[in-house]
């Protein structure tokens, strides 16, 4: 049974009224001015509007970035609770990130892969938010501004690099399979026959101008034009830094936090390996090199994983195993309603990740969550194996527990329970990256994998790779890193296999900063973690801790840890008021509800059996 838990305890603060409106009129604005972004959360009143990226567009972005930050700017955070204060910090971030993006970062000008309808229009046949001939019509109208579109994303392409075009020439083929499963269904529809001819016009045009934007960047691609740097440079990585990952800390800062954080996990990795070493490879000599001695035990376990044939099935039979040790453990409650279905990943989204999750927003969140996971039936055998040792039998465990239970899926299932909208809309990257990677620790630590030896060194090769994530985007974005000296990174000190460091180089390549977020936002969790932990001595629940921080939507952790003690605060003045004799009735029934929990907590600490010492792997 999942918890939903208010924001905090405190009182209503002067502002907060007026803060509350205008989230709802901004939210209302915005969906209005974004229509597809709408639909990714849910909100489907706009479907039939495909947007036209061009000059103007950009134009009334800003126009509206600008008009917002102007009301919100007349409201002033000492006058509101913390609830409300850390909703308008998320809002004004959001408009300030949006308006730097527009203005100085400028990818609209070059990331071709940025101009693709896919997404939309596959959103349209594949969730049941109306009948499905109405879907269709939506579809229908959407078609028209297809040839439109293109022509912008033409007109707004300039000097692009030549890793982003690529990557858009690749995913525009997952456009024309869309467009086409369109056609096909709605010919086999209800739809009159006026309506499934125009159906077919309007696709044949659809696809008559993907097709020649796709022409278009293969020329420019021929032509040489596609010359600028993807690398972003020391300056726009900072300012990036700060407005996406939100953690108080520079790039820089992390980076050197990160090197400290390798040469710790290696030390472990050591011991560790050290303790498997007459299991598995008596017969060898250990090597004198610490990073050749572990790799060589990650390859001798690597021999262990599936074929390519019961890749994606494994996964599927993963997700019950994961569930189940969650609730046997009581680390967090799970919500057996909410749908996971694990399926290929689309093809307009292929080229970029292993594996992802979908989650429905929070204005429909009974719709079905994906687990995205690539297939392996286009690799040649050598590539196949190289993949399948990187995620062996137990790499795509972990792999499991990050990207769905108790990962993004678990995690993005709270968030559409939260009271705070804008929290689970805004929702902060790095600590919907970090809890991901958090829960990969808070399993190990439960005992998950029987505590074997054998699943802490790939899960600390894994956690190996999010800390070298770190230090690889830095390296890349601000100090040149080279692609030679990124692969001995990954594949020496990480231990990745030569087809994931090729992945993840060209994933460096086509992003900046987000590949920061694992470590930033995981670090900072922990941290959180352990503050409570000894702020509250023997009332620390760590199940109550994990949820009271899921309840906040995707908020940034630093925001969390604040609203976190507020609530402590609350809870701690309320019984000061109980004898006051002040008491509103509405502070009564706060002040009953906490008593009540209190006593179940009291209730549940004296039934609790002490929990196992961790293993020295940690």
């Amino acid at each position: 049974m999942m918890h939903k838990m208010a924001d905090t305890g405190a009182q209503a603060a002067p502002q907060d009224a007026q803060m509350t409106k205008l989230g709802k009129e901004f939210l209302a604005d915005l969906w209005r001015n974004q229509p597809e972004w709408a639909m990714y959360v849910g909100k489907y009143e706009g479907a039939a509007q495909l947007t036209i990226p061009d000059a103007a567009d950009r134009a009334r972005q800003l126009a509206f970035n600008e008009r917002w930050l102007a009301r919100f700017a007349k409201l002033d955070p000492a006058q509101l609770s913390p609830r409300e204060r850390t909703d308008l910090a998320i809002l004004q971030n959001q408009l300030k990130a949006a308006n730097w993006e527009l203005t100085k970062f400028k990818e609209y000008a070059w990331n071709p892969s940025n101009y693709n309808v896919a997404g939309a229009f596959d959103l349209l046949l594949n969730t049941e938010f109306a009948a499905k001939e109405v879907r269709l019509q939506k579809f229908l109208q959407r078609l028209q501004n297809v040839p439109a579109y293109y022509v912008a994303a033409r007109a707004s392409i300039d000097n692009p690099t030549l890793e982003h075009t690529e990557l858009a020439i690749q995913q525009s083929a997952g456009a024309i399979q869309v467009l086409k499963e369109g056609n096909k269904q709605a010919q086999a529809s209800k739809l009159s026959a006026a309506q499934k001819q125009q159906f077919a016009s309007r696709t044949e045009a659809a696809l008559k101008a993907v097709e020649e934007y796709v022409s278009w960047l293969r020329s420019v691609v021929a032509r040489g034009e596609a010359k600028r740097s993807f690398r972003i440079g020391k300056e726009m990585y900072e300012e990036k830094f700060a407005l996406q990952i939100q953690s108080g800390l520079t790039g820089e800062q992390i980076y050197q936090r990160a090197l400290q954080a390798k040469e710790e996990m290696l030390a472990r990795m050591d011991k560790i390996t050290d303790e498997l070493w007459p299991k598995y490879l008596a017969n060898t000599a250990k090597p004198q090199d610490r990073v050749a001695k572990i790799g060589l035990m990650i390859d001798k376990l690597s021999e262990k994983h599936t074929t390519p044939d019961k890749f994606v099935e494994e996964v599927r039979q993963q997700l019950p195993i994961l569930q189940k040790w969650l609730i046997d453990k009581n680390l967090l409650g799970q919500d057996a309603s909410k749908p996971l279905e694990v399926r290929d990943t689309p093809e307009y989204e292929r080229g970029f990740s292993v594996a992802s999750i979908e989650a429905p927003g929070p204005y429909r969140p009974q719709d079905r969550t994906y687990y995205n996971v690539s297939p392996m039936t286009d690799m040649k055998p050598e590539q196949a194996e190289s993949h399948l040792r990187e995620y062996n039998h137990w790499i795509l465990q972990i792999l499991s527990i990050h990207e769905a239970i108790p990962g993004h899926y678990t995690q993005l299932v709270y968030a559409n329970k939260s009271p705070s909208l804008i929290k689970t809309l805004f929702g902060n990257g790095t600590m919907i990256e970090g809890w991901a990677v958090y829960g990969e620790r808070m399993m190990m630590e439960s005992g998950y994998g029987d505590n074997a030896p054998e699943m802490w060194l790939m899960y600390s090769k894994w956690n190996l790779r999010a800390i070298c994530n770190t230090i690889l985007d830095y390296g890349i974005h601000v100090q040149n890193l080279s692609k030679e000296d990124a692969m001995r990174l990954m594949m020496r000190d990480a231990f990745q296999s030569e087809a994931e460091a090729s992945g993840k180089w060209r994933r460096a390549q086509l992003s900046s900063v987000q590949l920061a977020s694992y470590y930033s936002g995981y670090s900072a969790i922990m941290a959180l973690r352990e503050e409570r932990r000894q702020q509250l001595g023997a009332k620390f629940d760590l199940k109550q801790f994990h949820e009271q921080f899921l309840s906040y939507g995707s908020a940034p952790v630093p925001m969390i840890r604040e609203l976190m003690m507020a609530s402590t605060s609350a809870a701690a003045a309320a019984p000061a008021a109980a004898h006051s004799g002040m008491m509103s009735k509405e502070m009564k029934e706060k002040h009953q509800k906490m008593h009540a929990k209190k006593g179940e907590e009291k209730k549940a600490e004296e039934g609790k059996k002490d929990e196992p010492a961790a293993k020295a792997h940690h």
